[in-house]
């Protein structure tokens, strides 16, 4: 869980481990690092299965883009089957019968998706301290925060618990966790 994206790709592609071996790999860093509390859904069982189709294709010669990369998703975007409560109360048993836009770019890409990350109620905070399911940790710390509103895919990254996750900014909720956990954070314009 310590290679880059480039790295992790490169290893696929290669063959020096599978898309299975991975997903597992970030699956036992979830479990192991649960007390930090970056998810609100977790989805292991579909993560292994998306690794499964992912396998194939590497060995198909049919690697899409993101092929197997292991990732989590903010918990306000819409994934279809999967629960998506914008850490709110109000949203707590909302299972959409769509993915958002990125959410489907992403399944298309082929990546394998470890679960859906905490964040401040609605977007609305700074700390992700403001969410129905409980604070997130930041995992260099824990009596800090580890920024908001994204901080729950901040500190998955930090962690080692996702090789990358999706996050939103309008104001700083991607770039200032990145800065609190010490991970990069891209706010495209």
């Amino acid at each position: 869980t310590d290679l880059s994206m480039v790295e992790a790709k490169n290893g696929l592609l290669k063959k020096e481990f599978s898309a299975v071996e991975l997903a597992n790999a970030y699956i036992s860093n979830m479990e192991k690092y649960r007390y930090l509390n970056p998810y609100i859904t977790e989805t292991s069982d579909k993560a292994l299965e998306m690794a499964k189709i992912s396998d194939n294709k590497i060995a198909n010669g049919e690697a899409r883009a993101l092929e197997g990369m292991p990732i989590a998703i903010k918990d306000l975007f819409c994934t279809e089957g999967i629960r998506t409560t914008a850490a709110s109360k109000m949203l707590d048993n909302f299972v959409p019968e769509y993915n958002s836009t990125v959410a489907e770019k992403l399944f298309d890409a082929g990546i394998v998706l470890l679960g859906k990350t905490s964040m401040d109620e609605f977007a609305m905070g700074s700390s992700t301290e403001c969410s129905y399911f409980g604070p997130t940790h930041n995992p260099w710390n824990l009596e800090s925060v580890p920024g908001g509103s994204s901080g729950g895919s901040a500190a998955a990254v930090a962690a080692n618990e996702a090789i990358w996750t999706l996050g939103s900014d309008t104001g700083g909720s991607i770039r200032q966790p990145a800065s609190f956990t010490g991970i990069v954070g891209l706010k495209p314009t």
